[in-house]
């Protein structure tokens, strides 16, 4: 069974320092890049900061997600200016979609945005994300849709994109692309990480031949287990961190500058 999403499940967490908050998105965004689901310098990860400001931490608009460190995210507010001197800009897209969820959901602490092939290919289809597969049942009935009003640099946008994600963890953006939200940045990523395996699932899938799809009933227990509100036999609570834990380890191999 794949290791499930990060989920809470009522579990206090102590809060953070800015500088663990600012490395844990750095590391997200060397994930994103090690796992390719980049589109160069464009779409974005952000993470709320501790504090009555709602002021959240983005990525300097020009640098590639293989560049980007802790030191180098760039700080700024709900209306989309710096909060802090930096050397770098924000993309309004960003600010446009990333910090309308900011100000609606308490519990979105992180905000992550993709454009991947096989995100954007189920995001043109008129059915949306099927339950065609373990890994896809998770989002059973746990997706929200937002259709397509063109680059998102207009604020009129954001009441919609809020109305439309609803209490979902994850929303599909129409003939856009993918979208997740989380407690943490390990969870809104661990959460697009298994979204984008359920889009590219579905694209081989449907160019295989005919679809096998499972009952309601089952989509929405499986969907239940990996947020963990089954009533199993047995149940994995721990999962989620030891994926984190083993993701970190690799960056620290491969990437340890993230951390700068």
């Amino acid at each position: 069974m794949s290791a499930p999403t990060v989920t809470s499940q009522g579990r206090a967490t102590p809060a953070k320092t800015e500088t663990e908050l600012r490395r844990e998105l750095a590391a997200v965004y060397r994930l994103l890049a090690h796992f390719k689901m980049t589109d160069l310098i464009f779409t974005h990860v952000s993470v709320r900061l501790p504090g009555p400001e709602h002021h959240f931490l983005i990525n300097p608009y020009g640098l590639l997600f293989e560049e980007i460190t802790a030191s180098n995210l760039v700080k700024i507010g709900l209306d989309g200016e710096l909060v802090e001197p930096s050397e770098y800009h924000v993309n309004p897209a960003g600010f446009v979609i990333h910090g309308a969820i900011h100000e609606a959901r308490t519990d979105a602490q992180c905000v992550l945005h993709t454009h991947t092939k096989a995100g954007c290919a189920v995001a043109a289809q008129e059915h949306g994300l099927l339950p065609l597969n373990q890994i896809s049942m998770e989002f059973y009935n746990r997706v929200g849709y937002h259709d397509y009003e063109g680059i998102a640099l207009n604020t009129a946008e954001r009441v919609r994109l809020v109305e439309d994600l609803g209490d979902h963890p994850a929303m599909i953006l129409r003939n856009h692309g993918l979208l997740t939200v989380g407690e943490s940045a390990a969870e809104a990523f661990l959460r697009m990480f298994y979204l984008e395996k359920a889009c590219d699932i579905q694209i081989a899938a449907q160019a295989s031949g005919d679809l096998r799809v499972p009952s309601a009933e089952i989509a929405e227990h499986t969907a239940r287990q990996f947020a963990g509100e089954a009533t199993d036999d047995f149940a994995d609570d721990q999962a989620y961190e030891m994926a984190w834990a083993a993701l970190l380890r690799m960056l620290d191999r491969t990437a340890p500058d993230y951390k700068n």
